[in-house]
């Protein structure tokens, strides 16, 4: 009877927990019994609603399994359950999905790596089956932290190490497959599981082995069969796969992680790993994106400003990176903030360097100071790279507003500067912050293209880049020259142009020009005579050097060859002749070696134009003086007076015409249709601005501490009371008057021959100087006398510390009687 009664309650088992019994053989050793197996799958292919039964009764097999460490009977029912998901695909597999995902996490959550890999590798297989409808409930957040712990195993063992990290890797990639498509999914992108994602996959690129190969984008590493078991390439692809999916919207919490775990790590310096992940990013996130990036790394930046020096520049090279990659594509509003930045940090690095300058005497080390300095240089030149670089990959039309805000930036005398107060950091920070953007301006010019001059040089660029030409600094009037050159030679004729000398035959430069355009002929009557006045003042600066003569004469030349008309080629040709002059006269005790160095800058360039203009008797008068001098005065061509050595003569004879250029000979030579010659008989004077009034070649800490310099100076001292003896011989020449009239006739002379002859932008340019330093004194006499008018309210107020006086109504004021009607 009692075995009768056990024999009938078999039969009373349901059907589905008999088909799952029999795939189990009794042996695990034997495996998944297929034919069992095969009758189970077309039960739940034909009954798919008791598929969340079968799901469940094998996920509670599976647990007891996992309790009693029957590891083989596990390996069996995860094949079953792998066959039955990749079988099913109805709409009632969504409950077994879910006894499967349980499964998958009693698996991932023992201590057992066999049993973590086999979990992650069904889960994987999971991954990979593309749903019909999505899943409004099922969430990932465990197996993101799971998988994340697997990536950072410290198993003893190195390959069971490798197993669980590639392990969790593949288990990662395959969450960001599931989610990442999936709007309802959403969540996966949030920080706090891409805080996971993000560290886990870089902990394992860091591989020292694999990075070289992981900065080159180009060529995807981990193809192939070594790469499905190698963590840092595995980790680089599924990182690169993460990237590409990346919305707008997620690239912050993207990004962010990536800056965090170098921080945490210490990857700035050395920071070529780095550099290796940003680029991995740039060339796997959307094109349209780059800008954000760009703006993440900025704000890290600010968020390091009082790191080490080489924390720092390793940033900076890493945004050198981004910028270098973005720059041809979109970068978005982000063009002025990257330099904003950029010149910020400029003037903190320049801070930083200067105080442990002065700190160099009171510190007990000098070698770790004298190191940081050299830190800091690192810094500020990583900067200039960066900003010359992405400034020269701009399109004209945004190069051309960063061109103006850098040198809104600079330093200059005159105008205003809100972001780099120099007068904290003293005259070798200033001179070095003007060196750093010109030199990033140089970079920024370098091949820009404008159809005309008026657009690329505008007077905000323009008149405080030749206030800097006029400072006592042959490194910054270079500096200067050279970006005139960018921006002025269209036609790239600077290489054939290289080096002061006496060219035998220009004609075999094959020098390029068009013809010059009527925006340029009004720029050169606007501008021409500003651009003239500072070529004749940095030529008679006493530390020009061979440099600076070579700068000066490559600025003539390109200006013939961009911008000269007839009229033009009369005004330079006066230049020439008043730079000889000047070299003869000596009026301002210039050195010999710069007295013949402008006499060579004159030879050569009007050697040059000789030849441009295609004149042959001016040609003929030029050779004549050249050769007259190879034999006499070869201290007056540029081949010997820049020679090391050069032997010097001990004064400049006037007398000998023949060496020197003479105006009547070349107005001779030029009579004729096209040149009005008359023009050369009207010395060039150069035009008197506020410049020469306020601070004439001063640098901008010294004018700032000018008024510091008058006061003390002032002050009454015994040492400097060494007044001029008065004697008879002192009155009578202040007495006698007859060399002032005669001067006073000669000045004359000169201003009526100035307004008969000279040109008339010329005489527009004087009188609007005086015009405006007139408007400029008016206005002070006007601030001072000046007092705003009473009010009609008649309430006596009191601001500022200043009391004023009672008003009166409007009907008790006294007008003028030309303001009443």
């Amino acid at each position: 009877m009692p075995a009768g009664v056990c024999g009938c309650c078999g039969p009373l088992r349901p059907r589905y927990k008999r088909l799952v019994d029999n795939i189990f053989p009794e042996d695990p050793k034997d495996g998944l019994s297929k034919s069992d197996m095969e009758k189970l799958t077309f039960y739940a292919v034909s009954a798919p609603e008791k598929l969340d039964r079968i799901g469940a009764y094998l996920a509670d097999r599976l647990s007891r399994d996992v309790v009693r460490h029957r590891y083989g009977y596990v390996v069996i029912a995860m094949e079953a359950l792998d066959q039955l998901l990749m079988a099913c695909h109805s709409q009632s597999i969504k409950p077994f999905v879910e006894s499967f995902l349980h499964m998958v996490a009693k698996l991932l959550e023992s201590r057992e790596p066999d049993l973590q890999v086999l979990g992650t590798n069904s889960f994987v297989k999971f991954a990979n089956i593309e749903e019909d409808t999505p899943s409004y409930h099922r969430r990932y957040d465990f197996f993101v932290s799971q998988f994340s712990a697997m990536c950072h195993s410290t198993h003893e063992d190195p390959e069971t190490r490798t197993r669980i990290r590639v392990a969790g890797i593949k288990g990662l990639q395959g969450v960001v497959r599931k989610t990442v498509n999936d709007e309802l999914q959403a969540i996966i992108w949030e920080p706090q599981h891409m805080d996971k994602l993000i560290p886990s996959m870089l902990f394992n690129m860091q591989d020292a082995d694999d990075l070289d190969r992981a900065g080159h984008p180009s060529t995807p590493s981990g193809s192939g069969q070594d790469g499905e078991e190698n963590p840092a390439a595995l980790a680089e692809n599924c990182f690169r796969e993460l990237l590409g999916r990346a919305a707008y919207g997620n690239m912050k919490n993207a990004v962010r992680p990536v800056l965090v775990h170098l921080d945490n790590h210490h990857l700035w310096d050395p920071n070529e790993f780095a550099v290796s992940c940003f680029r991995i990013i740039m060339f796997s996130i959307q094109a349209q994106h780059s800008h954000h990036v760009i703006q993440q790394v900025l704000t890290h930046l600010d968020g390091n400003n009082k790191s080490t020096p080489r924390v720092r520049a390793g940033i900076v090279q890493v945004l050198l990176e981004t910028v270098a990659i973005a720059a041809k594509g979109s970068v978005g509003p982000t063009v002025l903030e990257v330099f904003n930045t950029l010149l910020k940090h400029l003037r903190m690095s320049v801070d930083f360097e200067l105080g442990d300058s002065s700190r160099r005497n009171s510190s007990s080390s000098v070698s770790s100071v004298r190191g940081r300095e050299s830190d800091e240089r690192i810094v500020q030149n990583a900067i200039i790279q960066t900003i010359g670089f992405f400034g020269g990959n701009l399109p004209d039309y945004q190069r051309a507003e960063v061109m103006m805000f850098i040198m809104g930036k600079v330093p200059v005398y005159g105008t205003p500067c809100h972001t780099l107060d120099t007068v904290k950091i003293g005259h070798q920070g200033t001179k070095r912050i003007q060196t750093m953007l010109l030199s990033s301006l140089i970079m920024v010019t370098s091949g820009f293209k404008s159809k005309s001059m008026s657009a690329a040089l505008p007077p905000p660029f323009l008149d405080p880049l030749f206030s800097i030409s006029l400072m006592e600094d042959s490194e910054l009037r270079q500096l200067v020259l050279e970006i005139l050159h960018n921006i002025i030679d269209r036609h790239d004729n600077r290489a054939k142009l290289r080096g002061i000398r006496i060219i035998p035959n220009v004609a075999a430069l094959k020098i390029k020009r068009e013809k010059i355009s009527k925006q340029d002929v009004a720029f050169m009557k606007k501008h021409g005579q500003q651009l003239y006045r500072h070529v004749y003042l940095g030529c008679k600066e006493e530390d020009n050097v061979h440099k600076n003569f070579e700068l000066l004469f490559t600025t003539l030349a390109i200006l013939t060859i961009e911008l000269a008309n007839e009229e033009v080629v009369i005004d330079l040709i006066r230049l020439s002749v008043a730079l000889q002059e000047m070299a003869l006269n000596n009026e301002e005790n210039m050195p010999m070696s710069i007295r013949c160095g402008i006499m060579a800058l004159v030879a050569a360039y009007l050697n040059f134009l000789s030849q441009m203009i295609a004149n042959p008797p001016f040609c003929q008068h030029v050779s004549k003086v050249i050769e007259l001098r190879n034999m006499d005065a070869p201290y007056l061509l540029p081949e010997h007076i820049f020679r090391d050595k050069c032997p010097l003569p001990e004064s400049l004879d006037k007398d000998d015409r023949q060496l020197y250029f003479q105006t009547a000979d070349m107005a001779e030579c030029l009579a004729g249709p096209g040149y009005n010659a008359e023009r050369l008989s009207i010395p060039y004077i150069p035009q008197v601005t506020d410049e020469d009034r306020l601070t004439r070649r001063k640098s901008f800490v010294d004018t700032i501490s000018l008024q510091v310099d008058i006061m003390s100076s002032s002050l009454p001292d015994k040492q400097s009371e060494l007044a001029e003896e008065i004697t008879f011989e002192t009155l009578k020449k202040a007495i006698d008057t007859t060399g002032l009239e005669e001067q006073e006739r000669e000045k004359r002379r000169q201003v009526m021959e100035k307004f008969q002859k000279a040109p008339f932008e010329e005489i527009a340019a004087h009188c609007e100087s005086k015009a405006n330093m007139l408007h400029d004194r008016l206005a002070q006499i006007f601030e001072l006398t000046i007092r705003p008018p009473p009010s009609p309210s008649g309430v006596v107020s009191i601001s500022a510390g200043h009391t004023q006086h009672p008003s009166v109504p409007v009907y008790e004021m006294k007008f003028p009687d030309l303001c009443v009607y």
